[in-house]
């Protein structure tokens, strides 16, 4: 028997399902265990684990609870790259809770090195220093879009704004009046 998991999976729901499960095969096999309950539960819903379920079950969270939230990989064909950055690769994870944007991402440069940076953005209109000299004022329009503005010494060095596509399945980033432009995809949570 297959089963389709609601838009929004609550991973508390199928936690008490796995006990029900376990506690109905307990009746005629009292040697059965959790894990074989929510493997089984795994299966009927077509993941092959219960931790490929919960993993999809925790991406599915994470991207409900804000558009922006979650993992992003670069569509390099769709993007127009500054060519002081002509990246092969980027991805870009993003949580957040309530006004606070954390950004990890992983860009592979022209050269094929790797480069990791972790930026933390607070979105409330005002302006916040960072580690590295700059001054960021971040500002939501709505739940799909992110403005943001660095200065430096009181010049205005960059801007971008995030803008999540209706769907939350398409973000675009797009950096000082369109000098750079990238298109990323949201990453699938798990393959069945």
């Amino acid at each position: 028997m297959s089963r389709n998991l609601p838009d929004r999976p609550n991973l508390e729901f199928l936690k008490k399902e796995a006990k029900a499960l376990l506690d109905s095969w307990q009746r005629t096999d009292p040697a059965a265990q959790l894990a074989d309950a929510q493997h089984a539960l795994a299966r009927e819903y077509g993941f092959a684990s219960w931790p490929k379920l919960k993993t999809h079950v925790d991406a599915a969270a994470a991207a409900a609870a804000h558009p922006l939230a979650g993992r992003w990989v670069a569509d390099v064909a769709q993007s127009k790259r500054h060519p002081a950055n002509q990246f092969q690769r980027a991805i870009i994870n993003f949580a957040v809770n309530g006004n606070t944007v954390k950004i990890d991402d992983e860009f592979v440069d022209e050269a094929g090195a790797v480069i990791r940076n972790h930026n933390t953005i607070v979105a409330d209109g005002a302006a916040h220093p960072t580690p590295n000299g700059f001054v960021v004022i971040a500002t939501w329009h709505g739940r799909h879009a992110l403005d943001t503005v660095a200065t430096k010494n009181g010049e205005v060095v960059g801007r971008g704004q995030y803008a999540v596509s209706p769907d939350g399945r398409r973000l675009t980033i797009s950096a000082n009046e369109g000098d750079q432009v990238i298109v990323l995809d949201r990453a699938a949570a798990v393959s069945q």
